[in-house]
Formats: C-alpha cells, sequence, structure tokens
C-alpha cells in the first residue's frame, strides 16, 4: 500500500490492457447497455464507427485500476474522472498513464492519459484524487 511520504510531484505509473473481442460483450451485459454499436460489429461499419467499440464504462474501468494497482488500496482512491477522447475497439491495446502533480499531505493528485497502440488518446483532461496514510 502507497503511503503519501513515498510520493513526490513527478513520479509516474502506469498500465496497459487489452480489449479483447468479448469485452464489449461482457460489459454489456453487466451495465446493461446493448446499443448495437457495442455489441455488432456490422452495426459499427455501417454507422461509420469501424466495427464496434467498447463501451465508456470499460475504458473508464482501465482508468481505475491503473489508479487502484498503483495505490494499492482502492478505498485510497477518493476521486476520478476521465474525458474520452476516442473509442476503444476490440483488440486495442490502451496505455494508461499517470503522473503526479500535487501532492499536499496526505492529498495526492494524479493527472491521467490513456492511449491506443497507435498512440491516438483514448481518454484526456483526466486526473485522479488519492487520500494516502
Amino acid at each position: 500500500m502507497k503511503k503519501a511520504n513515498e510520493v513526490k510531484v513527478g513520479d509516474t505509473f502506469s498500465l496497459q490492457k487489452t480489449c479483447t473481442k468479448y469485452m464489449p460483450i461482457i460489459y454489456a451485459g453487466a451495465g446493461g447497455d446493448f446499443n448495437p454499436i457495442h455489441i455488432d460489429p456490422e452495426f459499427g461499419k455501417l454507422v461509420g464507427l469501424g466495427g464496434n467499440i467498447l463501451q465508456g464504462l470499460g475504458t473508464y474501468y482501465f482508468a481505475c485500476q491503473t489508479c487502484v494497482d498503483w495505490v494499492g488500496n482502492p478505498k485510497a482512491l477518493k476521486r476520478l474522472k476521465v474525458r474520452f477522447a476516442n473509442p476503444v475497439r476490440p483488440g486495442d491495446t490502451v496505455t494508461v498513464t499517470g503522473k503526479i502533480t500535487e501532492v499536499e499531505g496526505k492529498r495526492i493528485k494524479a493527472d491521467l492519459v490513456a492511449k491506443n497502440q497507435a498512440g491516438v488518446e483514448v481518454l484526456n483532461s483526466s486526473f485522479a484524487i488519492f487520500e494516502l496514510e
């Protein structure tokens, strides 16, 4: 578990996750979002997306998992704000990177960005707030 006195401005952390072809279907069942753009590749092509795309909840999960893995305690993650910049597609490998921008006692802020394997941002203007011991 990360301690506040171990963290300094400029520290970074990251995690890489791959969107499997089944993730949009799994998230459809979990979240009830059965919009055809998520579960039907042909429909996704028909509407100009080039295929189906992962629900925002799935991309949010990538950011959340990155933060929780770094801090080592889910209770320490107090706020997570993301801005969806581009869709994630089955087969994409997403790297979420956090950079510590503020350390005020036990309160830590990290700016987050997520990019796919082509370097395209899928999350930007995002941040996490932690409260550490």
